[in-house]
């Protein structure tokens, strides 16, 4: 602890307001040539106890120029409210200024670089199907679209009946599911995502949204009971088919980083009128025919279409005035087809040796 200066006795009797003026200055000087030299937290206590504190130096000076007359009163008064407030905001700053010091102590003392590698580090990486996710929403993103996310627990309403599908309509049998009590049911598709986004959003709009499904399929090198899909939707006046195909081409081109060659033929989806597939070249056999592809050469990516007038009206959207389309992919087969992975089965396999292939994946 520092030798703190001697404290000076300050009277207010019997003074001519300035002199009492610049008694109160030479008590703040005091107070600040104090402070300067507090190195403690107690130090700063003790030095508000005697001059700030109720019966400190100021408080005593406060009833002291009470016995003055009112004009000089005024005056002395003003003067000790400024002093107060301003010594008392100096203190503050010392003791925030110790305060920090001490932690700075704190964490000299206790400091190790977390970013060094240990004797036994290693390093990780994201998941194939992840990195495609990323990817898929930072190009969606760029296109405008806002991404959205859905329940994997849904009801048979939003699963099936509001994207057209009907109860015991035969399309159903293609995306068999898994039920739960009380009308619930596993998510056989993001579209639930589409249905969500019409109810909250007034047209135009463009929504995009990842997930994961479930489906109660064979499994195979191809396919899965549990997959992850890309929804997306945009809805507005005169959206046609060019607009689809441009977003889709968009995104081809994005995640493969290389011109792929595609096709598109018409396919039967209950929510899209007319319904087309998107199909790629297997980029896993040049087309040459592999498992992957069940040797025809071609992988069938995603679903899309014109989103059909009945599903917009179910959305509460008048199919007369606005127009739209939908799409759907599987990022489990782009992880696929990017990275050359022959069966669907390896990514659920938590195999170390086949994950430690993919270090160096960015985010």
């Amino acid at each position: 602890m520092q030798e703190q200066p001697e404290k000076k006795r300050f009277e207010f009797f019997n003074q001519e307001p300035e002199k009492n003026l610049k008694t109160i200055e030479a008590m703040a000087k005091e107070f600040e040539a104090i402070l300067g030299k507090c190195d403690s937290q107690k130090a700063t206590e003790d030095l508000f106890s005697d001059y700030l504190g109720k019966k400190g130096i100021l408080n005593q000076a406060f009833q002291t120029v009470t016995q003055f007359h009112a004009e000089t009163k005024a005056l002395l008064g003003a003067k000790l409210n400024f002093e107060k407030q301003r010594l008392t905001d100096l203190l503050k700053s010392k003791q925030q200024s110790l305060q920090q010091e001490l932690l700075d102590q704190e964490l000299k003392k206790d400091w190790f670089d977390i970013t060094l590698d240990g004797p036994f580090s290693k390093k990780g990486a994201i998941h194939p199907v992840t990195h495609i996710q990323y990817l898929l929403v930072d190009i969606f993103q760029g296109l405008g679209f806002e991404i959205m996310d859905g329940s994997e627990i849904e009801t048979d309403y939003y699963n099936f009946e509001a994207l057209n599908f009907p109860k015991h309509h035969p399309a159903r049998d293609a995306q068999d599911t898994f039920y739960l009590e009380n009308n619930l049911l596993l998510r056989t598709q993001t579209s639930n995502i589409q249905i969500r986004a019409m109810e909250k959003y007034p047209p135009p709009f463009q929504i995009a949204g990842p997930g994961k499904v479930f489906r109660a399929e064979r499994i195979d090198a191809g396919h899965s009971s549990v997959f992850h899909q890309f929804e997306g939707m945009m809805v507005g006046k005169n959206i046609s088919i060019a607009h689809m195909i441009f977003c889709l081409h968009s995104a081809m081109n994005g995640i493969f980083q290389r011109k792929v060659e595609t096709r598109i033929r018409p396919g039967y989806f209950p929510f899209v009128e007319p319904g087309l597939e998107l199909d790629i070249r297997c980029l896993i056999c040049q087309g040459k025919g592999c498992n992957a592809c069940k040797q025809v050469g071609w992988l069938e990516l995603l679903g899309c279409g014109l989103t059909h007038p009945r599903v917009l009206e179910l959305g509460g959207i008048d199919p007369e005035i606005y127009s739209g389309f939908a799409f759907g992919m599987g990022m489990d087969r782009m992880a696929m087809l990017k990275f050359g992975i022959h069966d669907i089965r390896l990514l659920a396999t938590g195999n170390l040796n086949f994950a430690k292939q993919f270090i160096g994946l960015a985010g």
